[in-house]
């Protein structure tokens, strides 16, 4: 019972019907809602304290906390598929799908010639309805073609390039740097220009080693965060 208890507050939370900040229903207005006892409730509600959903002031009750959401670097995989792991819901507003000429840094990346023909598709991704990030990402024109024929409203652009197109992704090369947020990115993401963001520079390869996407993604420094474990000793 605690479980079920657990995941309908943290859908409550979630899908925005209880608010950042908003004060949750007392123990007792819980207790009679789901009809369990105290220490059902307060097992349901450890849980979510423990994933940074809620937290408690003491004498005035348990609030809706603002956690970041985060993605473990450990692996390669595509942001709704770690968000929906987590139970976030994910949707790509779509900015542009388009050809351009590839300038030199995205170019060499692709293992193309300067100017050569590439696909860029252009998205803002947003996490329980909110923009968390924009990515950019360019692919050669023959994948690219195929791309913005697909659903990028709804897919991650991973799992269209290994179901549909058939494409083995094989291991990706990171840069992560921080930035301040210009003008075109503020407005994009729903924060102040000059605030805090992750740009992730990375470059994804085919199992056979051969460069298929290189992208730029921006992420908001208040609400998005990377974790990695490491070793002290190299494997």
């Amino acid at each position: 019972m605690y479980a079920q208890i657990k995941e309908e507050l943290r859908r409550r939370i979630l899908d925005g019907t209880y608010q950042p900040h908003q004060q949750l229903p007392s123990e007792a207005d819980l207790m009679g809602g789901f009809g369990v006892s105290r220490i059902t409730v307060r097992q349901a509600l450890g849980d979510l304290q423990s994933e940074n959903l809620i937290f408690k002031i003491h004498g005035k009750g348990t609030f809706v906390s603002k956690p970041k959401a985060f993605q473990e670097l450990g692996q390669l995989e595509g942001f709704g598929e770690a968000m929906g792991r987590h139970g976030h819901e994910t949707y790509n507003r779509l900015i542009s799908a388009r050809t351009v000429k590839a300038e030199a840094t995205v170019a060499e990346r692709l293992g193309l010639s300067k100017g050569a023909s590439v696909t860029e598709i252009r998205r803002v991704r947003l996490l329980n309805r909110e923009p968390i990030s924009l990515d950019v990402s360019y692919f050669d024109k023959e994948v690219g073609d195929k791309l913005r024929r697909a659903d990028l409203a709804r897919q991650d652009i991973f799992s269209i390039l290994e179901n549909q197109l058939r494409v083995p992704l094989g291991e990706a090369e990171l840069r992560i740097e921080a930035i301040l947020a210009d003008e075109n990115l503020a407005q994009l993401l729903a924060v102040q220009e000059g605030s805090p963001i992750l740009k992730m520079e990375r470059l994804t390869s085919t199992q056979d080693g051969k460069p298929v996407d290189y992208e730029f993604l921006y992420y908001r420094g208040d609400a998005f965060q990377y974790r990695m474990r490491v070793g002290r000793h190299a494997s």
